[in-house]
């Protein structure tokens, strides 16, 4: 992790190793489900007590009772290394403050006994009141590791409170995320069969034939699909949803300055209404300056450079109004940032306001990758996606938008980190707004299988 090399501010919290009692009733989705309480003046209570690394005081606002760590380096009462499982998960919490700033950001950090650094998640900490940090490790290797807070403000000085560490088997994580499928996706349904007077009809035999996925499950679509029936064959049998890969895109439609071609992009959305086929447009605008039409880095004059780009939004979204499930408007916005160096700070904003006048009732996307990959360049963090979609909503005129997090995945071909895959979910939902999986993928490996099935 190059950032921890670079000025950011780590403070080593060495927690106690003690005896982790496995049992299935322990809830490691726990503390809080969700991130939805930002800031509080007292961190809540834990009733658990099995199963967990836990180190408690109580806490009173202004008290000198949580735990306090600085630049000096770490918690004396907390010395030892500890000692982590490969093939168990590790969920990680804890409440933090700080002490003297505001809106920082403050992180967990775990290093291995080979220098390498694991991001665990990270918050916007506050000034004089709580926020609950959540993450966690899925070690590839047994061996012990280091647990380090860090913040971008080199001078932060956080306190921390209830710092939690639980060790779960794969069969127990499996075993909550089944008991929140029973209960959040599934339900009871009671039949009853009357006959026109409202008397119940003895013996019915009634049949049921599903016609519709609720969960949607889709693949990318590009424009072989027209030259071959056998692909189109094999793509309608199987999925309900697709984006094009390229086809939509600004450097597909519009090769030259003034002379658009949409004929891939119709024919394959011809294909895809024709076979009952959802389509999420992909994408309207690219922030990577690297992924304009060759003509657009050209333009120098930003007057000259609005009105090609605005003559893009309307031209596409335009033509493809209420035809598409969603959009990605301005595509990886928190990694790049083209249009708003050219164009101004609010540029991605503003294209948001334009399309929503143009098609109020499409879904439009704040579209990342590595925001819940855990890859070791942190950019596009949770919480930075999620300010970013704030940004967008706080824009004059954008508080009705259908907005979405688009959380792209890819995948390194190594143990996914679930833990911190599970905090970055809690951080995108606690917006409120649905989240999709745009883009999964895991290059060959040995245990690619199990690995796709457990994120």
């Amino acid at each position: 992790m190059k950032n921890i090399n670079n000025g950011f501010f780590l403070c080593m919290l060495l927690l106690l190793w003690c005896f982790v009692h496995s049992g299935i009733s322990i809830d490691p989705f726990s503390p809080s489900d969700s991130l939805k309480t930002e800031c509080v003046m007292k961190p809540p209570r834990s009733s658990e007590t099995k199963g967990l690394l836990q180190f408690s005081r109580s806490v009173e606002d202004d008290s000198d009772e949580e735990w306090k760590i600085d630049g000096s380096g770490s918690i004396r009462e907390m010395t030892q290394r500890i000692q982590l499982h490969e093939g168990n998960i590790y969920s990680f919490s804890a409440w933090v403050k700080l002490r003297e700033g505001n809106n920082k950001k403050v992180g967990v950090v775990f290093r291995t006994e080979n220098g390498r650094f694991v991001h665990g998640g990270e918050v916007r900490a506050k000034k004089r009141c709580w926020t609950l940090l959540k993450g966690g490790i899925v070690p590839d290797v047994s061996g012990s590791v280091d647990i380090f807070f860090e913040s971008d403000d080199k001078e932060a000085k956080i306190s921390a409170s209830d710092v939690s560490l639980k060790q779960f088997s794969k069969q127990e994580w499996k075993l909550k995320q089944d008991q929140l499928i029973e209960k959040i996706r599934k339900s009871k349904v009671r039949f009853e069969v009357t006959y026109q007077n409202k008397t119940a009809v003895k013996g019915a035999v009634i049949s049921i034939e599903q016609t519709k996925p609720s969960f949607l499950l889709g693949c990318a679509m590009n424009f072989r699909i027209l030259q071959s029936e056998g692909y189109r064959n094999w793509f309608a049998s199987r999925f309900k949803i697709t984006s094009f890969t390229n086809e939509m895109k600004w450097y597909t439609t519009e090769k030259e300055r003034g002379h658009e071609n949409y004929t891939a992009a119709d024919s394959m959305l011809k294909f895809a209404e024709e076979n009952g086929i959802l389509v999420r447009g992909h994408t309207v605008l690219w922030d990577d300056p690297l992924m304009q039409p060759t003509w657009v880095p050209k333009i120098e004059d930003p007057n000259d450079l609005m009105n090609v780009t605005l003559n893009r939004i309307n031209s596409v979204m335009t033509r493809y109004k209420g035809k598409l499930t969603g959009w990605d408007v301005v595509n990886e916005n928190v990694h790049w940032d083209y249009f708003e160096k050219m164009l101004g700070a609010n540029a991605s904003s503003s294209f948001y306001n334009l399309a929503f006048k143009l098609d109020p009732d499409v879904t439009m996307f704040v579209n990342e990758y590595n925001t819940i990959e855990n890859r070791v360049e942190v950019t596009a963090t949770p919480v930075k996606v999620k300010e970013k979609m704030e940004e967008i909503l706080a824009y004059p005129g954008n508080m009705n938008i259908k907005g979405a997090i688009g959380a792209q995945g890819h995948f390194r071909p190594t143990q996914p980190n679930l833990a911190y895959m599970r905090s970055a979910l809690d951080t995108l939902g606690s917006l409120g707004l649905p989240i999709w999986l745009t883009e999964v993928d895991m290059p060959k490996c040995p245990n690619q299988e199990v690995y796709i099935e457990e994120f």
